[in-house]
């Protein structure tokens, strides 16, 4: 009997297998969801192309040189959304308690069923049950904790499954590369290879002040998740629809420049807001109140995003067209709504490698100092827009 029994639930090749799904003559060949242009990145690839050496985030430039027969599709995200929900309606009616971590991953705590039903036979019977529902394939792990059922659904990839017995965790890991433990990026894994950490049972053996001075805070946590220890909850699954934000001015202003900078000050941080979320908007939506408290809305159905450029470019698109009157305003906001689960490499489909860069330094940056720590420039957004 488990103490914790936590299953995760991982769709294998998401984005690759949605579209093989559609059209069945993709099967088999080594396909690349992500940017066509040249300066594009992989958001998703088969394991056929995986075998080339292709992986998710690399320059699509790069993929095509491993891979040059590989076929490129830019992908569709409410295609995507629309599966994910289809899985999660499932799961919602069957798991008494789950977490959607992503677009295609969710945490589900089985605590407790030992009681009535075996929790390895059941997760059994849902894995079967939704891939029969969806025609999707997935592979899935249980274990005492979310840190080894992530890491067990990882090797048991593809379309498998796999049982970490309680009190076996640690043995389970040991062997792994430190790259596949969750938050170990290309830096980290790059300096600890460095200090001839490769394996995680390696890491497992560093004393953690050892560990703390080289990485910070963050060496107390490489040292539990080396040891297979993670008491993080599952999280109960909220489906959010909206998020918006608005600013009420003191004194009522015309100020048309002045409006557009904090129109694009709250873009970005609600963007940045959305990516922390691990969300994406279909929905767009400018609000202005005039100084004798009439308000006006116009909103823009877009497809599904997370990305500052796209989503600055729609709100000012917005707020020309509904800016006419001429008058004071008194108050303005941005509404994003039509909210799907997914994160800022869903967005890469027709970005270039240096926007994502760019996306990704100044998120680090709000991460540390603060949401309003960096934003981007009203005029030098304006002047690509032209």
């Amino acid at each position: 009997m488990f103490d914790r029994a936590i299953l995760h639930l991982d769709l294998d090749a998401f984005f690759v297998s949605v579209e093989c799904l559609h059209n069945p003559v993709l099967r088999g060949k080594p396909l690349i969801v992500g940017g066509q242009s040249g300066r594009g990145v992989v958001t998703c690839c088969s394991y056929e192309a995986r075998r080339f050496g292709v992986r998710a985030a690399m320059p699509m430039r790069m993929a095509l040189r491993l891979c040059p027969d590989a076929i490129v599709l830019r992908g569709d995200m409410d295609r995507y959304a629309e599966h994910s929900r289809i899985i999660t309606q499932v799961i919602e009616e069957e798991a008494p308690l789950f977490e959607k971590a992503s677009i295609d991953e969710f945490y589900l705590d089985l605590s407790g069923m030992d009681r009535y039903v075996g929790c390895w036979k059941w997760s059994g019977e849902l894995r079967e049950k939704l891939i029969r529902e969806s025609g999707l394939p997935m592979s899935m792990a249980l274990s005492i904790n979310k840190l080894v059922s992530k890491i067990g659904a990882g090797e048991a990839k593809p379309n498998g499954s796999r049982l970490v017995e309680t009190g076996r965790e640690k043995s389970f890991i040991a062997p792994l590369s430190t790259a596949k433990i969750p938050s170990i990026g290309k830096e980290t894994y790059r300096k600890l290879s460095f200090m001839g950490i490769r394996t995680i049972e390696t890491l497992a053996k560093v004393p953690p002040l050892l560990l703390e001075r080289q990485f910070g805070k963050h060496g107390q946590s490489l040292w539990k998740k080396a040891n297979a220890i993670d008491d993080s909850p599952v999280t109960p699954y909220h489906d959010r629809q909206s998020m918006s934000t608005e600013r009420t001015f003191q004194v009522d202003t015309i100020d048309v420049r002045a409006l557009h900078d904090q129109l694009t000050g709250m873009t970005s941080r609600l963007a940045f807001d959305l990516r922390q979320a691990e969300r994406l908007t279909s929905c767009v939506a400018v609000k202005i109140r005039y100084t004798d408290f009439n308000t006006y809305t116009r909103q823009r159905a877009i497809p599904h995003t997370a990305s500052d450029s796209v989503l600055l470019r729609h709100v000012h698109e917005l707020f020309d067209q509904l800016y006419e009157r001429r008058q004071l305003v008194r108050l303005i906001g941005v509404r994003f709504s039509g909210l799907a689960p997914g994160n800022l490499q869903l967005n890469l489909f027709e970005h270039t490698e240096e926007e994502r860069n760019l996306l990704l330094a100044m998120d680090k940056i709000r991460k540390r100092f603060g949401s309003g720590a960096i934003g981007r420039a009203n005029g030098v957004f304006k002047k690509r827009r032209l």
